[in-house]
């Protein structure tokens, strides 16, 4: 199960009390600011795209969209997100619960500027029912992203 995956990953620093496991779906922006009662922009999406034969995973405020412009311009190819079986083969995690915490090994995890408008988010954990509230800094290192981008809108 992703959320085992994911909270294994996160045990490892000492963060994983901070998972909650809703009693209701999550797995939309919606459904999840309301679950948890905080703002869509405070849901941390996570997206799950194919650059070449790559998978990677940029997180952005849940009330943000991609500009395709900017996404061309940072991974020099036109965005393309993987199909829901694709992000279970490639990431590790189903659509719905998306994260950046227990995938597979090799995926990049990219941080967009847009997260920086909130002292705290909620991105999913690995299941379509579970979150965890993390500072910026957490996210940072939880995530081991390999860079902040700018390609929202």
């Amino acid at each position: 199960m992703s959320l085992d995956k994911a909270r294994e990953y996160i045990k490892k620093f000492n963060l994983d009390n901070k998972i909650s496991v809703h009693d209701e779906l999550i797995s939309t922006v919606s459904m999840a600011s309301e679950q948890i009662g905080c703002s869509e922009g405070q849901i941390a999406k996570s997206l799950a795209f194919k650059i070449k034969d790559e998978a990677i995973i940029v997180v952005m405020a849940g009330d943000k969209k991609i500009d395709n412009r900017k996404f061309k311009d940072e991974f020099k190819i036109k965005a393309k997100m993987l199909t829901p079986e694709e992000t279970l083969e490639k990431i590790g995690h189903e659509v719905g619960g998306v994260c950046p915490f227990g995938i597979k090994e090799g995926v990049k995890v990219y941080l967009d500027n847009s997260l920086k408008d909130y002292d705290k988010v909620h991105p999913a954990c690995g299941s379509k029912n579970s979150s965890i509230e993390l500072t910026i800094e957490e996210l940072e290192t939880l995530s081991n992203y390999i860079a902040w981008v700018d390609i929202s809108k």
